[in-house]
């Protein structure tokens, strides 16, 4: 069966990746806006692990609800679930038996519901997978630290394709750098650079 997992190049997305190919023949996907190249991060990685991969272009004006959003709550969580959302939905219009994302059982966002898992699967015929939903980021870094080559750092510093930074990039242009700033707290991401 064919599987589309939506893919960042970071430990997450990779883990699930691991864990859903001893029963799909996995494609990793990566959303993007057409904004910057940073979709290139998560080639590179796919490659690295040994995984095909695609490219999936969204309509700008998710990026700009997502951005307007983000300003206006001073916080990024409602515009990243309102990208993912849209996401899930672009793949799972693509030829595939089945959806995948790298959330965790812990992360605030994005997240999907079991309603809204629910209503992806009746209203596109596919499954919706979340392999890491049940677990916690102590389990997921224990298992990636075994299974994969990870570099980790402050967000901007690392090489990434997860919408934060076409994201940040728009908010930029429009609203300048500082907004940037007040949006998005420091944080911490990962890029993965192969398996161990």
């Amino acid at each position: 069966m064919e599987l589309a997992l939506l893919y960042s190049g970071g430990k997450d997305s990779s883990l699930a990746a691991l864990l859903l190919d001893a029963f799909y023949d996995v494609t990793l996907v990566t959303v993007h806006f057409g904004v910057t190249e940073d979709w290139t991060h998560a080639r590179d990685a796919a490659a690295e692990l040994g995984y095909a991969f695609e490219t999936l272009e969204l309509d700008r004006e998710v990026a700009a609800a997502a951005t307007a959003r983000m300003v206006e709550d001073g916080y990024p969580r409602g515009g990243i679930q309102h990208v993912h959302e849209h996401a899930l939905e672009a793949v799972c219009g693509l030829d595939f038996d089945a959806v995948a994302d790298g959330t965790r059982r812990d992360d605030r966002v994005p997240s999907i519901s079991r309603a809204q898992a629910q209503s992806l699967e009746d209203r596109h015929g596919v499954d919706y997978l979340s392999p890491l939903s049940g677990f916690g980021r102590g389990a997921v870094d224990r298992l990636v630290a075994s299974h994969l080559d990870v570099e980790t750092g402050p967000s901007e510093e690392i090489p990434k394709a997860d919408y934060e930074g076409e994201l940040r990039h728009l908010i930029a242009a429009e609203h300048g750098r500082a907004a940037v700033d007040e949006v998005f707290p420091d944080h911490v991401q990962s890029y993965v650079h192969g398996r161990r």
